[in-house]
This record gives structure tokens, C-alpha cells and sequence, in this order.
């Protein structure tokens, strides 16, 4: 995954058919003297995708992720628990995102058998300067493939749609190293390790293998190793229950209610937890009572098929509720019924959004009520998601918010701007990482420091980075107290989170100003050694900011802020300092 950004990489892959029996970075690992299982996995890599033999295979039929490619990122798939001396192949079919980012293809993630110490994760893609892999025991320079990725602008890669089609996996352990192989029969890529990884207890330890995805799907087909919990047949199965998904909460008078519901899709589950999504045109829906009057309705959708398509032994039911409203040209009156929970708002300006022009915060809705009433006296709350308003100026003050309907009757609701208060906050660690910056990623937290409602927290240090990717910064982690991520930001200009991705009142930016004439490699420098004055600020919105001032070694000052960061439970914000080929001194 992007987020992931986690080792250094040095591409060393050339064609396969050009292989020399040398590491690609210097290292023994193809030398004469190396065990005779690497020579041969060596030999068999310069035979350019031989396929693999593949013996007392059984069917595992299952899906990991979605078909529309919405799955996030650590959408895992079975385990499957692979013995020192023994060897798993599997095979599958992956179906890449259309939208050719890089790093949306498909990983395996490495075990100890207690599942207590994450050994790595290796990824299909192979792109020298991104996170093809990643973990503390992974060394990059053991790479071998017959591609590469060279990601671009947004991290489109067209060469990714090259990895579709039927993979076939192999993880073998010889001698307490590891192989694993990757290949469509085209594409191929395999790291080879002829020691044990350097967490494990032995040699003899067993590792848990998994599959994961994030925006791709992978149909998985078979193995020859039986995982925890049992393989899933591939004949045809009856369907147990659903889930139903993107239900309208009201539709408009007089609307079919098949043309109110063709968006609607259901998860579907059937014998042996197999789950498949299923489309409207698959479902049978009904209306209790009737859609003919405005009212409360109960949606009831029925289907019965099995995983083939063919008529199941019983149907299956599910219900929701839904609304019939009359047209909004047939209003009458909006009222405000009950105000929002939130109407004190705060706000900090430091040096890093000093070049911000207009800067606005966003409208908290929680706990808005508006009554609209329509011709005949039906009467009913109003759906706020079709309210048009407008975000508010970031300065002290009352300001009035106006909100709008479709027919365009208005409400205004007040709220009250204020500057946040500042405190300086000293963390509980001295440092964090370790001083030779080889902390790896999601390896090293600092104690969660909760930010109260209307406050911003100012917290000063030092950055350390091992200067070989941009991402070997200071990382922050924004979450509530159960460790749900409302958002992660990065030194580097980058995030990812529920408050982060698709947000359309995001505002990320900085020194230089759209990254006009940024040079990467001078910054990296300069990061080594930079001091930081970080501000976090929790606007009592649903929403916070982080900001930062940079100090470079370079004797530049250089500015980044991430703004209006959603999703938030203002009296639940905290956050946490993490490293990835870092260090962090307070």
C-alpha cells in the first residue's frame, strides 16, 4: 500500500533469462557455497517462468475483496500455516484496479505462528523507490524480478494492468530459509532468503502465510495446504443471508420503486461463509405498505440463487426502511426543528498556513433537525444530505449559516469562531526510534495524547531520517482511544485515513507552494537533523488540523498543513508520534 511506504529499495531485477549468479546488491546469496535448494531456485528463475509443479493441490474457492475494487488496504484472506521443510503453493486469479495506482495489486504477509511477530510483507508491484515491501526482517537487496514499476503522477502505472490473470504461489522453507514466488506466467518475482528471518524464535518456528488486497480483487482457487478454519468447497452453494447495501433513506413520490432501488446491492453469504456481492437486477424488492402515499416503508428484498446462478432450494429475505417523500416543489415550509450539537468553533493560524488565502472551516451537521412540511400537511424531518450551505470564514466572530433546500427554502443556524487556545506540550519520551535510523514501519509508537475539544497542542523535536526515501520522517497518528484512525500524515506531504481519503474539504500543502520546484533529494537532507514545531488542533467540529514548521538543516524554514481533517469525535482525539527509518528526539 502507499501508506506503507516502509523500506528502502534498490531494483536489482533484470530479464530472467539474463540472470547472473550474483546477488543484485553485493550479497552471498547466489555464490557457489550456498545450499543447493538456492542454486536450484536460481536455476529455475533463469529458466524464465517455468511453471511450478504443483502437487496434491485441493480447492479453496473464496474471494478477498470486492469486485468494484473498494476493498481497503489489509483485506487479508485466509491463513495458511507453511512448516520448516515444507512447501505451500497456491493459486489464484487477480484483477488489478483499473485506475493503474501501482501499489493496488495483491501482498502476502508473514507470521510468527502465534501471529505475535509480523516477519514482512511482500507485494507483486516492484518499483524501485516506492514499498514493494516492507517489514524489519525483509531485505530488499533479495529481490529477484523480470520487471519493474516506475509509478508516475499520482502513482498511475499502466504497466500494473500486466499483473492480471492466474498467479501461482510458492513459499518454501529449506534449512530455515525461505523462497517465494510470485508468477502469472508472464511477470515473476521471488525473494530468496537462505537464512531464518531474524525475529523468529528457530528455524524450525512455523509461519503464517496470508493474502491481502487493497482496491483489487483476488478470486483464490486452490492449495495444497489445508488453512485454519478449512478450505471452501468450489460446488455450487445455497445461499444462507444478506446484507443489504446503499438503500435509499427516502425516494420521491411517484418514482417506481425499482427505479428507486437500482442501486442497491447486497452482501451475500452462503454454505461454507463463501460471500459474493449481488446487483438489483439480481434482487426481488417489495414495499410494506405500498410506495403510493407519502410514509415510512419497509423495504423487503428477497433472493434465490446460488454461487452458480441456479434457482437455490429456499429464499433468502432482508429488510430496511425507507421514507416516500413528495416532491420538493410541493414544500411548503422548513423549520428548524432541533440546532447542532457544535456551534463553538476554533481555529489556529501558525507560520505553516501563513500563505493560505480564505481559509474556512467546515459546518458540523450532528444533531441538526429540520421539519419540512409539503402540500396536504405531510409533515417530516428533511433529509440533510441534499442541503446545500456553505463553509465558514476561519476568524473570530459569529457567523450565520444558511442553509438551503432543493426548492430553495432557507434556515440559518449561528455558530461562534474563536482562536484555539495553545499549549506546549512535552511528550513522555525522551525519544523514539532507534538513533541509527532503522526503526521500521508500525514498529514504534509513542503513548496517545489526548487533544480536548477546542484546543491546539504544540509539540517540539528533532527529526532524524536515514535520508533514503521521503518517507523515513516523522509520522503522525491521529485516532480515538480504541485505536480507530480518523486519518496518518506523513513529513512528506501525504495521508491516508477515514477522514482523509475523499475528503473534499481536505486542504494539504505547504513550502513550496503546490510543490512547484520541489527537490525531493535536498529536502531529504535537510529533514536529517530538522527542527520541528508540530501544532494539532481539535476545532469542536468533527474535524482537526495539523501543522508543522520545519527548520531544515538546510537553513530553510519549510511549512506543511493538513486542514480540516474529517471524521472526527471531538471529545475522543488523540494522537501518537510513530517512525519509519526515523528517529525522533523530544
Amino acid at each position: 500500500m502507499k501508506h506503507l511506504n516502509k523500506i528502502a529499495s534498490a531494483f536489482c531485477a533484470a530479464a530472467l533469462g539474463m540472470l547472473a549468479l550474483t546477488s543484485c546488491e553485493g550479497g552471498d546469496l547466489y555464490k557457489m557455497d550456498a545450499p543447493d535448494w538456492i542454486a536450484e531456485k536460481v536455476d529455475s528463475i533463469k529458466q524464465a517462468n517455468t511453471p511450478e509443479e504443483l502437487v496434491g493441490m485441493m480447492d479453496d474457492y473464496y474471494p478477498i475483496g470486492e469486485t468494484d475494487f473498494s476493498a481497503p488496504f489489509w483485506t487479508l484472506g485466509k491463513t495458511y500455516v507453511v512448516p520448516a521443510g515444507k512447501k505451500w503453493n497456491a493459486e489464484f486469479t487477480l484483477t488489478v484496479n483499473p485506475d493503474n495506482k501501482y501499489y493496488k495489486n495483491f501482498y502476502i504477509v508473514l507470521n510468527s505462528a502465534d501471529m505475535g511477530t509480523e516477519y514482512g510483507v511482500i507485494r507483486f508491484d516492484n518499483d524501485p523507490s516506492k514499498n514493494s515491501e516492507w517489514g524489519s526482517n525483509i531485505d530488499r537487496s533479495l529481490v529477484v524480478a523480470n520487471f519493474g514499476n516506475a509509478s508516475g503522477t499520482d502513482d498511475i502505472d499502466p504497466s500494473v494492468q500486466n499483473m492480471n490473470g492466474k498467479i501461482t504461489l510458492t513459499v518454501e522453507r529449506q534449512d530455515g530459509g525461505i523462497y517465494i514466488n510470485f508468477t502469472n506466467g508472464t511477470l515473476s518475482k521471488s525473494y530468496i532468503q537462505n537464512t531464518p528471518f531474524p525475529d523468529a524464535a528457530t528455524s524450525s518456528q512455523d509461519i503464517c502465510c496470508r493474502i491481502g488486497v487493497e482496491g483489487s480483487f483476488v478470486q483464490f482457487l486452490t492449495t495444497n495446504i489445508e488453512p485454519i478454519g478449512g478450505c471452501t468447497s468450489k460446488e455450487d452453494k445455497q445461499p444462507v443471508s444478506m446484507l443489504l447495501k446503499n438503500v435509499p433513506s427516502e425516494i420521491q413520490q411517484g418514482v417506481a420503486l425499482e427505479e428507486a432501488m437500482k442501486n442497491v446491492t447486497a452482501m451475500v453469504t452462503y454454505e461454507q461463509d463463501v460471500i459474493k456481492e449481488v446487483t438489483a437486477d439480481q434482487l426481488v424488492f417489495n414495499s410494506i405498505p405500498d410506495i403510493t402515499d407519502p410514509g415510512k416503508k419497509t423495504l423487503v428484498v428477497m433472493y434465490a440463487k446460488t454461487t452458480n446462478g441456479v434457482a437455490a432450494n429456499k429464499p433468502i429475505m432482508a429488510s430496511a426502511e425507507f421514507e416516500v417523500v413528495p416532491s420538493a416543489d410541493k414544500m411548503t415550509s422548513l423549520v428548524l426543528k432541533t440546532a447542532p450539537k457544535r456551534t463553538n468553533y476554533y481555529y489556529y493560524n501558525s507560520a505553516a498556513v501563513s500563505d493560505v488565502k480564505d481559509r474556512t472551516l467546515v459546518f458540523d451537521r450532528e444533531g441538526l433537525e429540520l421539519t419540512a412540511t409539503y402540500e396536504g400537511g405531510y409533515t417530516t424531518s428533511y433529509n440533510l444530505d441534499s442541503l446545500e450551505y456553505g463553509n465558514i470564514k476561519a476568524q473570530a466572530g459569529t457567523q450565520a449559516v444558511t442553509l438551503k433546500a432543493k426548492n430553495g427554502k432557507t434556515v440559518t443556524v449561528n455558530v461562534t469562531v474563536a482562536e484555539s487556545a495553545l499549549k506546549l506540550h512535552k511528550m513522555a519520551e525522551k525519544d523514539l526510534g532507534t538513533e541509527d535510523c532503522t526503526a521500521a514501519w508500525w514498529s514504534v509508537f509513542t503513548k496517545d495524547v489526548k487533544v480536548p475539544a477546542g484546543e491546539t497542542y504544540q509539540i517540539d523535536f528533532t527529526n532524524y531520517s536515514s535520508m533514503a526515501n521521503n518517507w523515513n520522517n516523522f509520522v503522525v497518528i491521529l485516532r480515538n482511544t480504541n485505536l480507530q484512525e480518523y486519518a496518518v500524515v506523513r513529513a512528506d506531504y501525504f495521508g491516508w485515513g477515514a477522514g482523509y481519503d475523499g475528503n473534499t474539504n481536505l486542504l494539504v500543502g505547504g513550502y513550496p507552494k503546490d510543490w512547484e520546484g520541489w527537490n525531493w533529494d535536498e529536502w531529504r537532507v535537510a529533514m536529517n537533523g530538522a527542527k520541528v514545531s508540530l501544532y494539532i488542533t481539535n476545532i469542536n467540529n468533527g474535524t482537526a488540523d495539523v501543522q508543522a514548521v520545519i527548520k531544515g538543516t538546510d537553513g530553510t524554514t519549510y511549512k506543511l498543513y493538513y486542514l480540516n481533517i474529517k471524521a472526527v469525535e471531538p471529545g475522543d482525539l488523540n494522537f501518537s508520534f510513530t517512525c519509519d527509518g526515523s528517529y525522533l528526539v523530544f
